[in-house]
């Protein structure tokens, strides 16, 4: 059974330590051993591509020395270890990780603790220390699909540490971190095994990043098959290693038009210029083929970033059809320009 189209599921789950995670408190003297129910649940969810992060009221040096004493810190994609309250370390975890707040789940032996989260972050979801053996048969924790990006997830996520770092060394220097990386992007066409990613990024990505209009797997795999459609991914790459598939397009082909009905990029790219990179080559690949762009838009509450990025590329509203903004580019004239940090290549065709 997986999560309902009402129930978002949880693509990261914060835990509490002492007494929860591990039998004992630190602070209390104890030499605390890892609940082996507790570990099993690490590691199911983690194969599932759900993150883990750490949200603890105790001394920051001496649990950190305990977790990687342990072997427990590569678990863990965020940890927060302090006075506060845990709310505010959940709110935290969630703006480095850059994942809505709606995705989150917190587990803690502690009541008090729990009743907290829940009237500060009442979007997110909280459990007894208890249920840790039963929330991997929960419906919120069994995404739909698990792909090879899925498994991998966590060491994306920390990766991704590994890029802040090096982003901090340049300060406010944007554009030389930028420049530092490298970043290439192949685009290709979606294979049998790339359409669950592609689909799962339709349902993990936030609307924020792409044009409003969704396929599921069934779909993408017809789309694909039809000469007249392409359903292209795009796959991310820098010094640091690979992001993975974070970018999906999906075009009808007419005669005379490319009609873009989809386009979007995984939120973790949006800052390099993903978006800006993908639809670039969306356009050069419509205008090699001698057809006019066309995107069709829907919007909703959070994507107007999208608009503006159509717009920015040369896109102009010309109408609607069947409930989505029609824009059309010129075909003869070249889009606008913009700095790119992202050498796009294309993959086998």
């Amino acid at each position: 059974m997986t999560a309902g189209r009402g129930t978002p599921v949880v693509k990261c789950l914060v835990w509490d330590l002492d007494d929860t995670l591990w039998d004992g408190v630190v602070l209390e003297g104890d030499d605390p051993k890892p609940f082996q129910q507790a570990l099993e649940t690490l590691a199911t969810l983690d194969r599932r591509g759900i993150l883990h992060a750490v949200a603890s009221r105790s001394d920051p040096a001496a649990v950190g020395a305990l977790l990687a004493e342990r072997g427990l810190d590569e678990w863990f994609c965020a940890i927060q270890i302090g006075w506060g309250a845990k709310s505010d370390a959940v709110r935290r975890i969630a703006d480095v990780l850059g994942i809505g707040l709606d995705t989150f789940a917190f587990v803690d032996n502690d009541p008090a603790e729990r009743a907290e989260v829940e009237a500060g972050l009442p979007m997110v979801r909280c459990y007894p220390a208890e249920e840790i053996p039963s929330l991997p048969g929960l419906p919120e924790f069994q995404p739909e699909h698990v792909t090879q990006e899925a498994a991998q997830r966590r060491r994306l996520y920390r990766t991704e540490w590994q890029r802040r770092a090096a982003q901090d060394e340049f300060g406010s220097d944007r554009s030389g971190f930028l420049a530092s990386l490298d970043l290439v992007m192949e685009v290709r066409p979606a294979t049998e095994e790339d359409l669950a990613r592609a689909s799962e990024l339709t349902v993990r990505t936030h609307q924020l990043n792409s044009t409003g209009i969704t396929y599921d797997v069934d779909e993408l795999r017809r789309l694909g098959a039809d000469p007249d459609h392409q359903v292209l991914v795009a796959r991310l790459r820098d010094r640091f290693g690979d992001y993975g598939i974070i970018g999906l397009a999906v075009a009808r082909l007419t005669a005379d038009e490319w009609v873009l009905r989809l386009l979007l990029t995984s939120c973790r790219v949006a800052s390099r210029g993903a978006g800006n990179a993908l639809l670039g080559h969306v356009l050069r690949l419509a205008r090699a083929d001698g057809r006019r762009p066309v995107a069709h838009f829907v919007p909703t509450d959070v994507n107007r970033n999208m608009l503006v990025t159509l717009r920015f590329a040369g896109f102009e509203p010309v109408g609607t059809q069947d409930g989505a903004m029609v824009l059309e580019a010129d075909p003869e004239r070249p889009a606008p320009e913009h700095r790119s940090y992202i050498r796009v290549i294309s993959g086998a065709w």
